[in-house]
């Protein structure tokens, strides 16, 4: 037989073996077995996938839990590196799966999914438990058992909400099979001891540590390891405080499980059970939250930086893990918020009690009303309290903590303000008052209506040390130091001045003192008048800012052109005002920070300052996302990775010179005299080099001191927030000056003693202080505030050229004083015109 006529033979027996295979399929599958097994394949696959398209397609990708970082708190440190504050909405501590204790780990296990490291994502005999559970409460309104495992809870609290539904449970699966995929089995268990919920505010397995034991995760014992393993299913409901048998059972079953697994002995399981729950009421702070106006400012800051959340940045302040470096200074702050309290007490001394006008519903649970109630008492030994009862010899008043006392008529008989009954007539059950601890029960207190701000700022660099904008920020976060518009009164008047320097005039230039009227363009015309009435005639522009007169600053002002003056006033960014002479009297509203800013820059010889609460900001990576000085933006080679053999590199000045040094040295050392035999001359007994400026405006309505040192400037104001007259006696020298020298007692003890420093060009020259001549024979006699001849600085080619002797000394000044006195009765005469102007505008001094 040929190949040609094989091969159709050979084509014919495998069509008949085709055939009978398709012939013998067809006998399979019509048998109804057959059929069965092959829809129990696939239509699973099918459930597969539609369960896919309806519930997977729209997840998060695992990967991005590669990247992921769980929300951290911000922390703020002081101007030393210690912490000092945290910004969060979840209190969290992140750490590696490494710092774990392994009990740690097994414990949780053993609560959670003690087949974690066998599985694939998904426990599928509990699952199936889980379903069955389900199924059985369907319609009872009871919720069934979770059955998730570790994985699944990740996917949860990471990438799900917390809705309870069946359709969240099958998301939940699906995405814990990627993660999987993705991470080890030692990262998923690292998010999640660092991401879970566990109560006190607490989020993951340190924060809990601390909230409950007072601990670190590498100190807890095994009872305690195992309490913490109760949690995650319910902190409610193992709660130590409202539920300590549920919890203490909880814990000795988890105890259990960690024998049946082989975590732990027979032994050691005995021991663990037989402790107590240890748990602690409240955890010690590691970090003291200070708060106050100047945290509450800082934060501010940050959140126009960075966001709250994760508009502007990396999880935002409240969960973004930032590391703040602060200019906080805590000593600076703590005798800020002493001296300022306790001046703000004085002058409310004797004044009636004061309602704050804040009740509580006594038929709620008054504690945390008291507790939510936005009142602050301000003073460490103060507390806010609720009154409960009242009887006619006594009240019951509670605290915040939940604890009563005694709040005897005796010790409430503070006047009620527009009469003359005790205030203890005048309290009711739900009213919440301030009390202070006195003996064995407490007394009454009033917080003060009168408010205002102190700001305290470095000279060399423009921080803030230190920030008070009132009374207590718990009662009202209104920061008067940077928000408040108040006018400055006399504390402008170095501006005018320093204009006036610049613009021709010397420390020992006469300046009438004199009746001074213009009709600045209208019909009307219009007189300013000294505090008082009185003038004193021809003076030395240096004694008139010492005492502080208006005749002479709004003359200086007229001579020179009101627009140098606002100029200046700009370039210092103290305000852009209008050019009208009763600027020059401090009639233009600006803030306390701006002006102490102000006065730092004529500390800082005329050189820019802003003032900040930042020094830089770290990530939670510790890479600088933020530098106050930008030292490394116009430097070549600053961040070079290794030396290259030359110089190191140098900042350059970045600072712009916004005033002549030598004018600002001439209006610092003027001011040093506003201290020595000035209007300020209560802080002579300081014993150290000082200059300021003291303020009052019309009414009086506002008083003012800012001054410091040559490290330091202080800034100060107390007023109403509505405003209105303190009183006639009101005055900056006797009510805010003070508030400084309270201050610097504290804060300066320990500092050293240093002079203002004169910039290159100064001439110090002996000069008659009254009548601004050039003295010769005689010397200065230090700090006597009576002293006739002292030192002035000049600039170059401008000190007087008359002289007198040491002998004409006395005589010219009693001569110059006869003078005055008879201009004065003089002015007094012929100007009763003004009285109306007077009465109507009150006097600014």
């Amino acid at each position: 037989m040929t190949a040609e006529t094989a091969s159709p033979t050979r084509f014919t027996i495998n069509r008949e073996r085709a055939g009978a295979l398709r012939q013998r399929a067809g006998d399979y599958w019509s048998r109804r077995w057959v059929k069965i097994a092959a829809l129990l394949l696939v239509l699973p696959l099918l459930g597969y996938l539609l369960l896919w398209l309806l519930f997977a397609r729209g997840l998060p990708s695992a990967e991005s839990l590669l990247t992921y970082q769980p929300p951290l708190p911000t922390s703020v440190r002081d101007i030393d590196g210690m912490p000092v504050e945290t910004y969060a909405r979840e209190r969290r501590v992140q750490l590696s799966y490494d710092e774990y204790p392994r009990r740690m780990i097994q414990a949780f296990l053993a609560a959670e999914d003690r087949t974690f490291f066998q599985h694939g994502g998904i426990d599928y005999p509990g699952l199936l438990g889980a379903v069955y559970d389900y199924a059985s409460k369907v319609g009872s309104g009871e919720r069934a058992r979770g059955g998730s495992t570790i994985t699944q809870q990740v996917a949860k609290n990471l990438l799900l909400t917390n809705e309870y539904s069946v359709t969240r449970k099958v998301k939940e699966a699906f995405l814990a099979r990627r993660i999987e995929d993705v991470l080890t089995k030692q990262q998923i268990l690292e998010l999640y001891l660092n991401q879970i919920f566990l109560g006190r505010n607490a989020y993951g397995v340190q924060a809990a540590a601390r909230a409950y034991f007072d601990k670190d995760v590498e100190n807890l014992e095994l009872h305690e390891m195992a309490y913490l393993a109760t949690l995650p299913k319910a902190p409610s409901n193992y709660s130590p405080e409202r539920h300590p048998e549920r919890a203490l059972a909880r814990r000795n079953w988890i105890l259990g499980e960690m024998e049946r697994n082989g975590f732990i002995t027979s032994a050691e399981r005995a021991a663990a059970q037989a402790q107590p729950l240890g748990t602690v009421r409240g955890a010690r702070n590691t970090v003291k939250n200070v708060g106050g106006y100047f945290m509450e400012e800082l934060r501010r800051e940050l959140i126009e930086k960075y966001g709250e959340e994760t508009e502007k940045g990396p999880n935002g302040v409240y969960a973004g893990g930032l590391w703040v470096r602060s200019s906080y200074d805590p000593v600076m702050q703590k005798a800020a918020e002493s001296a300022f309290r306790d001046g703000l007490m004085r002058f409310d001394g004797g004044r009636s009690w004061r309602d704050p006008g804040l009740e509580i519903d006594m038929a709620k649970d008054w504690r945390s009303q008291l507790a939510a109630a936005d009142y602050g008492v301000g003073y460490e030994d103060w507390r806010p309290a609720v009154v409960i009862e009242k009887a006619d010899s006594a009240a019951t008043i509670g605290f915040t903590d939940g604890t009563t006392s005694t709040l005897p008529s005796y010790a409430a008989q503070m006047p009620k303000r527009g009469t003359s009954s005790a205030a203890f007539g005048f309290l009711q059950p739900g009213m919440i008052i301030a009390v202070k601890r006195d003996g064995d029960h407490y007394a009454l207190r009033s917080v003060p209506e009168i408010s205002g701000g102190m700001v305290v700022e470095q000279v060399s660099t423009g921080r803030v040390l230190a920030m008070q904008g009132g009374f207590d920020v718990r009662g009202s976060s209104f920061n008067r130091t940077t928000q408040a518009m108040r006018q400055p009164g006399s504390t402008f008047k170095p501006i005018v001045y320093s204009a006036a320097l610049d613009n021709g005039m010397t420390p020992a230039s006469i300046i009438v003192d004199g009746p001074f009227c213009t009709n600045l363009g209208t019909p009307q015309q219009k007189c300013f008048r000294n505090f008082g009435g009185s003038s004193a005639g021809p003076q030395t522009m240096r004694w008139g800012l010492e005492q502080s007169r208006n005749l002479m600053t709004v003359r200086a002002a007229n001579q020179i052109g009101m627009d140098k003056v606002t100029r200046l006033a700009r370039q210092l960014e103290v305000g852009d005002f209008p050019n009208y002479l009763s600027i020059a009297l401090g009639a233009g509203d600006t803030t306390l920070m701006k002006m102490t800013n102000a006065f730092a820059i004529l500390a800082n010889q005329g050189k820019a300052l802003k003032p900040s609460l930042i020094d830089y900001v770290q990530d939670r990576n510790g890479k600088v996302v933020f530098r106050l000085d930008g030292r490394c933006d116009a430097m070549d080679g600053c961040n070079a990775p290794d030396w290259d053999g030359k110089p190191m590199p140098r900042p350059p000045l970045r600072t712009k010179q916004l005033m002549d040094p030598m004018t600002a040295y001439q209006m610092v050392h003027i001011l040093e005299g506003v201290v020595t035999r000035g209007t300020a001359t209560r802080l002579r007994d300081l014993n150290r080099p000082l200059f300021g400026k003291t303020g009052t405006t019309s009414g009086p309505r506002d008083v003012w001191f800012i001054g410091g040192t040559p490290d330091i400037v202080a800034g100060i104001y107390l007023g109403y927030d509505k405003p209105r007259s303190l009183g006639g006696a009101a005055q900056g020298g006797r009510i805010a000056a003070p508030i400084f020298k309270a201050f610097a007692e504290q804060a300066l003890k320990d500092e050293p003693v240093v002079p203002f420093r004169a910039p290159e060009g100064i001439r110090m020259v002996r000069i008659d202080r009254r009548s601004g001549k050039k003295v010769f024979g005689a010397w200065p006699s230090g700090n006597d505030a009576k002293a006739a001849v002292i030192w002035e600085a000049f600039k170059p080619e401008s000190e007087p050229r008359r002289t007198i002797r040491q002998d004409q000394v006395a005589d010219a000044d009693l001569l110059a004083r006869a003078i005055a006195q008879a201009r004065a009765k003089r002015a007094a005469a012929t100007d009763r015109r003004d009285s109306d102007f007077l009465q109507r505008e009150g006097g600014i001094y």
